[in-house]
């Protein structure tokens, strides 16, 4: 009997372990081994049934199974009980018996609980933080690309009272604007404009001073010896092709033009621009579209270009009623204009008909200047009036035939004019050929003659391409090398032909007659009006129209950025604006030119002869019809910047043989006779009267 079990007893423990006074917790594994030791399987189950049934009675004290609010004001069953989560399986747990006790003592065991649960935790955070990077990853990346081009930058909108501008700047280039020009009284509003803006005495064009490269430099700040258009014609050995300016078909593919130029610049950075003629731009350069390309019309009258410049500025901006992306307001407006040069290259730089074409350009900015007063711009709206080169006057006296000086058989190639590249047909004569030229104008200092590769000036910055001829003839200023074919210099003088074009340019681009022009007004010039700086080169140009836009520049070869460093007032300079000591000389006319063949020499003639043949001079033979513009020779078909060859653009045959063939008023005709009859007996007074020299008159218009 004694051995028999005493529930009495058991119910009693249970109870006080309930009061508190058993010290054993429910998962001391000292405790319950001392518990089970010695007692019967069946009472070990029985006794584990009752712990677990008042537990299950303190849990449900504490947390209510519904979910509700616990004693301690929890809610749900989140109360763990040692080291495991506590199943709340109540249902299964008795309907498995004592395959749950037993699977509860394996978890004992085992170890298994917290540790597990804490790993499945990390490892579902880790998930959740994945998913979510990912997702703002993604909507990232998708904002970027929905998201429209801005200007870069932080960009500053101001407005004129009707409208908000963004940076805007536009550029004018006046093809062979002599930096003189602006001497002549014949420029009020250039010169009014160099009053209220920043300006140099004059700017340098690049060599050659030609326009294409030179408005390609401009355009990229890249000498032409590395943007890669090196003369108005040249050869390309790589390509085994030939650029010819005037022939869309020569010259508009993309592979001709290296460089960035500020068009392309501008709309890779989301600056939309208008390119209004301007050399070059027709090209699809780097694949970029531009916004506003304008093709070359040489008909085009200077009124209409004012006309589209205010038309662009007048087109909505993003912000305003009626804007459009396909036709949006452009921030850079870069115009052409070639009708000085055009005029320069058929009546020459001092002659009267040059004064009007002047007079029309200057005309020209002030509508543009005018158009911008108007609309509250001028002070929104920065202006930046250049040109590529100058003009210097041709004389039948100042040609070289190329025949005395070499062999056309040799040659392969010719490049350039008025100076010459010349591309041998056998490579290993070049340099014989070199020796034979330098002999032949030995006696003529008027003529250069260089190697590409050996003495070709560095400062000219010509030498670093292949597609510069290896071999040079280089005149000077007012010089040019002509064939028989072209001009019969030997004929033209003994018969006193006036030689066309009767302008021409492409010399030492630091000659004062190649001086371009630079004058800059607006918000990113907040100079002293009328403030001066020291002249420059026009691969700084790039630099400065960027800085005005907020751009990146591209790689190129200018240093000078925006502000500009003046270096004192036009006011405090004696060569402003009105002071005629500052335009430069002619070259004066000479008579007779060393050849390896012969040669006219006027000089023998006496004093007592001159009477005659003055009296004589308007029968003197004209190589032009007496009412027409002047038939221009093969070489000068191509005179750079001219209406003539440009005109060729638009598929204008007369102008590909190099003449336009419109009327001329016997006045002016009358003019290109004194015009020959005056250079003759200037120059005749020069060689051979004493004093002449200091009697010569200055031939400005």
């Amino acid at each position: 009997m004694s051995s028999q079990p005493q529930p009495h007893n058991e119910s009693h423990r249970v109870a006080s372990s309930d009061a508190g006074t058993d010290d054993r917790t429910l998962y001391d594994h000292t405790s319950d081994d001392e518990a089970y030791d010695g007692r019967p399987s069946g009472d070990l189950d029985e006794r584990d049934r009752d712990i677990l049934d008042s537990e299950d009675e303190r849990e449900r004290l504490l947390t209510r199974e519904d979910g509700g609010k616990g004693i301690l004001g929890r809610k749900g069953s989140g109360v763990k009980v040692g080291k495991w989560d506590k199943k709340s399986d109540t249902k299964g747990r008795r309907k498995s018996g004592n395959e749950e006790a037993s699977a509860l003592m394996y978890e004992m065991e085992e170890g298994i609980g917290a540790s597990s649960t804490s790993f499945r935790l990390y490892r579902r955070m880790a998930i959740y933080v994945s998913i979510i990077v990912l997702f703002v990853v993604l909507l990232a990346a998708t904002y970027n690309l929905s998201t429209p081009k801005d200007v870069k930058g932080a960009v500053t909108l101001v407005s004129n009272g009707t409208s908000l501008f963004a940076p805007t700047t536009i550029l004018i280039s006046l093809d062979g604007f002599r930096a003189d020009f602006l001497f002549r009284n014949l420029t009020p509003t250039l010169n009014q404009f160099v009053q209220e803006g920043i300006s140099p005495k004059y700017m340098m064009p690049s060599f050659p001073s030609v326009t294409f490269p030179n408005h390609y430099t401009m355009a990229t700040g890249m000498y032409p010896e590395a943007h890669g258009v090196v003369g108005n014609t040249f050869w390309d050995p790589e390509l085994q092709q030939e650029f010819y300016y005037t022939d869309p078909d020569r010259s508009l593919q993309a592979h001709w033009w290296g460089g960035e130029p500020l068009w392309v610049t501008a709309e890779k950075q989301g600056v939309r621009t208008a390119v209004h003629m301007w050399p070059g731009s027709e090209a699809k350069i780097l694949h970029q579209e531009i916004a506003y390309v304008d093709k070359y019309n040489g008909s085009e009258v200077l009124a209409s270009k004012v006309d589209r410049i205010m038309s662009l500025l007048d087109t909505p901006g993003p912000r305003d009623v009626g804007a459009k992306a396909n036709a949006p307001r452009p921030q850079l407006i870069a115009a052409y204009v070639p009708d000085v040069d055009g005029d320069g290259h058929r009546y020459g730089p001092n002659s009267t008909e040059i004064r009007k074409t002047i007079a029309s350009a200057d005309a020209m900015v002030g509508g543009i200047l005018s158009g911008l007063q108007a609309r509250n711009l001028t002070n929104i709206v920065n202006v930046i009036v250049v040109s590529d080169h100058g003009m210097a006057t041709t004389d039948v006296t100042r040609l070289i035939q190329l025949e005395d000086l070499v062999d056309p058989k040799e040659l392969e190639h010719t490049d350039g004019w008025p100076l010459y590249g010349l591309r041998p047909r056998d490579p290993d004569s070049l340099h014989r050929l070199y020796n034979q030229i330098k002999q032949r104008t030995k006696e003529n200092p008027n003529v250069d003659v260089y190697l590409r590769d050996e003495d070709m000036p560095e400062r000219y910055h010509f030498s670093r391409n292949k597609r510069i001829a290896p071999l040079w003839i280089v005149p000077k200023t007012g010089w040019a090398i002509v064939t028989r074919d072209e001009f019969d210099v030997e004929a033209g003088k003994k018969k006193g032909q006036v030689y066309h074009p009767r302008g021409l340019h492409g010399y030492d681009f630091e000659h004062p007659l190649m001086r371009a022009v630079f004058i800059a007004r607006g918000p990113a010039f907040p100079h002293m009006p009328g403030s001066r700086m020291q002249p420059f080169q026009n691969i700084e140009l790039y630099n400065i129209v960027c800085d005005t836009l907020g751009l990146t520049p591209a790689p190129n070869n200018g240093t000078l950025r925006l502000p500009l460093k003046p270096v004192g007032l036009h006011d405090d300079d004696e060569d402003a604006p009105g002071n005629e000591n500052h335009t430069p000389e002619d070259p004066v006319p000479a008579y007779t030119i060393p050849s390896s063949s012969s040669s006219t020499d006027l000089a023998s003639m006496d004093l007592n002869s001159l009477s005659s043949i003055a009296a004589s001079a308007s029968g003197m033979e004209d190589t032009s019809p007496s009412l027409h513009d002047p038939v221009v020779p093969a070489r000068p078909t191509p005179a750079d910047g001219s209406k003539d060859e440009l005109k060729n653009k638009e598929g204008d045959k007369e102008a590909s043989e190099g003449a336009e063939k419109e009327k001329e008023s016997w006045w002016e005709w009358l003019t290109h006779k004194a015009d020959g009859v005056k250079d003759w007996v200037d120059g005749f007074v020069h060689d051979h009267v004493p004093g002449g020299e200091e009697g010569q008159g200055k031939k400005g218009g």
